[in-house]
């Protein structure tokens, strides 16, 4: 009996490539994977500490209901207008699910994240890469670049980049494309601005938020996403009956409350990002102006994977993407101010 056959588009896809988890982090600098460097709230302890583990026999709330109130009043929106996953990736694959298929193509910058063009061969669907220009920003054409897309997807601020695309800018695709318009804000609270008050101007947009970045919780997986209440109810059809554990729905909970907490590691990261900026720039790099917890930098000979694979011999882990633009570059989490200073012992080093 042979292996039964896959779908054609299953079979010729490569798949989405996530940044590696190396083993012995204890010998190893981990700057590849845009981790927050700072534990989450101390409110998650206490939440696992407080957990009623004999509940565990039971299925968790389908919904998570406590967190879509608690971050519907965060963002001044009604309840309806949330739905929770599991991560802001699993956003993305109930978004996909909804709104592409053979016939209905996905629109997206380039480079942006790669799952979204990953999520359109999964579901087989055509999607339009759309170049950005010099200096990694959206064409004034975009929009009719990406002219019979049902749906384009987009990083702001823009991932693996790190730049922010003007407010402006956003409101007028919004305001022009006929289709949804998904905005995956996982790094937002790094940055200047946001574009969560969208949902309530425009019908065809969906915001994303994650808990990996910000908030410190990589490792337990919470997401979730804004829009008007009619399109929340069609995702809600398209998502996995229990998506969010019970444990992750009272960690959650608990770590979105703790405003102080967010404000201080967010605030500390940022002073973080804008001394690596500055270093990086002073040793002679070409960085890309960051909204996020990382940045986006070119060593002085323009060969990033040179300078990727230099670092690992240093036990610097950072993130190198191949392309004729992005393989200029590497891209380098802000990580904890030790690990900082290592890494630029490593990159003295290596312009020596």
């Amino acid at each position: 009996m042979k292996i039964p056959e896959v779908r054609k588009n299953i079979n010729g896809m490569s798949g989405y490539v996530p940044g590696e988890q190396p083993k012995g982090l204890s010998r190893i600098i981990k700057l590849n994977t845009n981790e927050n460097p700072y534990p989450p709230s101390p409110e998650a302890k206490k939440a696992l500490e407080n957990f009623d583990w004999q509940r565990l026999n039971r299925y968790p709330d389908p919904v998570g209901q406590a967190l879509r109130e608690e971050i519907a009043a965060y963002h001044g929106v009604s309840p309806d207008m949330i739905i929770c996953a599991n991560g802001s990736d699993d956003i993305l694959t109930i978004v996909s699910r909804c709104f592409i298929d053979p016939d209905h193509a996905l629109a997206c910058p380039d480079p942006t994240y790669s799952l979204y063009v990953s999520l359109a061969s999964l579901q087989d669907a055509p999607c339009i890469r759309i170049p950005l220009l010099d200096g990694f920003e959206l064409p004034d054409d975009f929009e009719e670049q990406a002219k019979g897309a049902s749906i384009i997807m987009l990083a702001r601020p823009n991932a693996p980049t790190g730049n922010l695309y003007p407010m402006e800018r956003m409101e007028r695709l919004c305001e022009n494309f006929d289709g949804a318009v998904f905005i995956d804000e996982a790094y937002a609270d790094f940055s200047e601005n946001n574009c969560a008050e969208f949902v309530k101007k425009y019908p065809n947009v969906i915001i994303s938020r994650t808990f990996s970045k910000s908030r410190s919780l990589a490792g337990l997986r919470f997401g979730y996403a804004i829009a008007q209440p009619e399109l929340i109810a069609q995702l809600m059809k398209a998502k996995d009956s229990y998506n969010i554990s019970m444990l992750t729905q009272a960690v959650a909970l608990a770590v979105f409350r703790d405003h102080d907490y967010l404000a201080k590691t967010v605030q500390a990261v940022k002073d973080s990002r804008e001394a690596l900026a500055k270093g990086l720039q002073e040793a002679g790099f070409k960085t890309v102006p960051s909204e996020t917890n990382f940045v986006f930098a070119m060593p002085p000979d323009g060969d990033g994977e040179r300078f990727f694979r230099f670092l690992r011999t240093k036990n610097i882990i950072v993130r190198y993407f191949p392309g004729a633009v992005t393989g200029k570059y590497v891209r380098i989490t802000v990580g904890l101010p030790e690990e900082m200073d290592a890494l630029f012992d490593a990159v003295k080093e290596y312009l020596a």
